[in-house]
């Protein structure tokens, strides 16, 4: 399973909550045509206001981390204010448009610490999760990433239940477990590759009993059959078997562990469904890459 890609939903999520913190600001004052500063900005003192319209400018220019520059400035310059509180939110979103997710998952944890009963803390901790949801790796890799957005996403879904927030969460933990089901599976491929089909066997059961309404629950059921046939132990084989045919009877792992089951002269009670009524299988359409300024649909260009 190829990483997952930054999704439609977290950008739309993110674009709400920046909007809310938009709308509670004064007006954006006029200078889009200023020239955006080529470097880190040199401390220099300047009305509060003007700090953080030109971040939000830099913002509606979609130059995040000139925009984030300004946003920090605010923190720096006037601290602990009600201008701070907005500028953190605001670093949080241009730094997770600009991929600096450790960078953005920090704003996150300092507006959480600072303002833990603001209206914009679920936003704190919605965007620290997404940030580690962001980089999810592909199944041959560490998967460090993976286990923590599940523990925060798993965090959102108790802290705030009947929310968009935790419904949006919830998603993405099905999404999560599927890739770390996907993990154990590859490993298991590999024992049984390598003729050990005992260490198979614990990650396979792993998959049925921590992952089970993932797509990997067919597979991991065949491969169940091919370990205890590979270990002599067929009465389990033909357990597993069936319940891979009760569960599944139009699947092709199950048409798969039928034909094996029958090879070894065990019958199956259940039969396959014919080819044509079977479980199409092909992967879902994913999600296409989005990276739109939340700015940009307030006002269509």
């Amino acid at each position: 399973m190829p990483a997952i890609s930054k999704s439609t939903s977290s950008l739309k999520k993110a674009g709400l909550i920046a909007l809310a913190a938009l709308a509670a600001t004064t007006a954006l004052s006029g200078c889009a045509g200023k020239r955006a500063p080529a470097t880190r900005l040199v401390y220099e003192e300047r009305p509060v206001e003007s700090l953080y319209n030109m971040g939000m400018t830099r913002l509606d220019q979609k130059s995040w981390n000139e925009a984030i520059d300004y946003f920090e400035e605010v923190e720096r310059q006037h601290p602990y204010s009600e201008w701070s509180r907005r500028s953190i939110v605001m670093e949080i979103y241009a730094n997770y448009q600009a991929n600096n997710y450790m960078e953005s998952t920090a704003a996150a944890e300092r507006f959480i610490k600072l303002y833990p009963g603001s209206t914009l803390t679920p936003y704190a901790y919605y965007m620290r999760a997404i940030n580690y949801f962001e980089q999810i790796v592909d199944v041959g890799r560490d998967q460090a990433y993976t286990e923590t957005a599940q523990s925060y996403l798993r965090e959102i879904v108790q802290r705030y239940p009947g929310t968009e927030y935790a419904r949006d969460a919830q998603v993405k933990l099905d999404m999560v477990s599927d890739q770390l089901a996907g993990k154990e599976m590859e490993i298991g491929r590999y024992y049984l590759s390598d003729n050990q089909p005992l260490a198979a066997l614990g990650r396979f059961k792993t998959v049925i009993t921590k992952y089970q309404t993932t797509s990997h629950a067919p597979e991991a059921l065949y491969r169940l059959v091919e370990a205890n046939l590979m270990m002599g132990i067929t009465d389990e084989a033909n357990r597993n078997a069936a319940v891979l045919g009760y569960n599944y009877p139009g699947d092709r792992w199950y048409a798969a562990a039928y034909k094996l089951m029958k090879e070894r002269g065990q019958a199956m009670d259940i039969k396959p469904l014919p080819i044509a009524e079977r479980t199409n299988d092909k992967p879902a359409k994913k999600e296409q890459k989005e990276k739109k300024s939340w700015l940009s649909r307030i006002n269509p260009m």
